[in-house]
């Protein structure tokens, strides 16, 4: 937002779409680069302390590093909604199969799954991904064999804050404005979609992201717009109770 109406003294659509490609890809850079940076930043003085805290701890302080953040946007953006320019026009749309679709909303679908795509060939492919995934499954065996504890913890915090921060470009796009506590609900129902899909499992995340959507609409289709949070949890209990490593996780044993 600071970017787009600061820097660029932008306030609605571009036509041009040259300029509204190096808008999109400047935008997205700076915001992924600076939230990435930030998250790092937590990473080293909130959590690195607490490494070898019991596991409430990190819990406890992920909460509260989010009302910390929520009260500093608040103080200096204020507590009502700011309006963000749409860079494209929600009056631009495409009929498909009898349906209008906004360039916008195939805009966001492309730039999440190439994300997301990307995002997974990280953590498969490279030595890093390869490191953040021993890290996760056993950080002491992973340290023994030689990988860089800290620099790979803060990797995976840039990777998410970045992410995080390409989501929120994304969300003033296509509603045309944010708030400042627009990452609690989010972060929420991005835990959710994660435990549903299968802690550790990027295409389980994703999956369950897409579960939690077809239900809200559906509720919302129907009518029961109130109700569709209380739907989705409902979903989620269910899948718990019956499959309590989500729909795409691996039941794993525990280690002696």
């Amino acid at each position: 937002m600071y970017t787009l109406t600061r820097v660029f003294g932008q306030t609605g659509a571009v036509e041009d779409l040259g300029y509204l490609a190096f808008l999109l890809i400047v935008t997205i850079a700076a915001t992924m680069l600076i939230l990435g940076v930030l998250g790092v930043l937590i990473e080293r003085f909130a959590y690195r302390p607490l490494r070898n805290a019991p596991r409430l701890a990190p819990l406890i302080t992920a909460i509260g590093i989010s009302f910390i953040l929520q009260n500093i946007i608040q103080i200096l953006f204020g507590p009502s909604p700011v309006n963000t320019p749409q860079l494209i026009a929600l009056s631009h749309r495409f009929e498909l199969l009898g349906a209008s679709i906004p360039y916008v909303d195939v805009f966001i679908i492309v730039l999440a799954v190439g994300l997301m795509v990307g995002l997974q060939q990280f953590v498969n492919r490279t030595k890093l991904g390869r490191a953040m995934r021993s890290t996760a499954q056993d950080r002491e065996a992973a340290q023994l064999m030689g990988v860089d504890i800290n620099r790979t913890i803060a990797a995976t915090f840039f990777l998410a804050a970045a992410l995080a921060g390409a989501a929120g470009v994304i969300q003033g796009l296509h509603f045309g404005n944010i708030k400042f506590d627009l990452g609690f609900q989010a972060g929420l129902k991005a835990f959710t979609a994660a435990v549903l899909g299968g802690i550790g499992n990027i295409t389980g995340a994703a999956l369950g992201g897409f579960v939690i959507g077809f239900f809200e609409v559906t509720a919302a289709a129907f009518g029961f717009n109130q109700w569709g949070q209380a739907l989705v949890f409902t979903v989620l209990i269910v899948v718990l109770i019956f499959r309590p490593a989500g729909l795409f996780g691996q039941q794993l044993g525990e280690r002696a």
